[in-house]
């Protein structure tokens, strides 16, 4: 029982600059100091507005790019496909491979 209540107190000693930092990146998040410390203990990404966003317009993108390519495989597959369709194709790979590699 003892570890799923908050026990142990820590005391943290800072520069004023490193005070400052922390409560610059604790308002910027819109959060108190004492819960920007936690998440950043905790370093769970989805809790961060940000990341969840940023996370849901990848799989948006991700999703139109996969439909693009579904449509181009039934073209080949009902023996419609064209010289247009391959560039598109290998456009449309391209543009993943620019947004996977562009944000690393």
């Amino acid at each position: 029982m003892t570890d799923s209540i908050h026990c142990i107190k820590k005391t943290l000693r800072l520069k004023p600059a490193e005070a400052e930092v922390l409560a610059s990146k604790a308002a910027e998040a819109g959060m108190y100091e004492v819960d920007y410390l936690w998440l950043m203990v905790t370093q769970k990404p989805y809790d961060y507005p940000e990341i969840r966003r940023l996370l849901e317009e990848l799989i948006n993108e991700v999703n139109a790019v996969g439909n693009n390519i579904n449509q181009i495989t039934k073209a080949s597959n009902s023996y419609f496909y064209s010289r247009e369709d391959k560039e598109a194709l290998i456009a449309y790979m391209k543009k993943i491979q620019q947004a996977v590699l562009g944000n690393i």
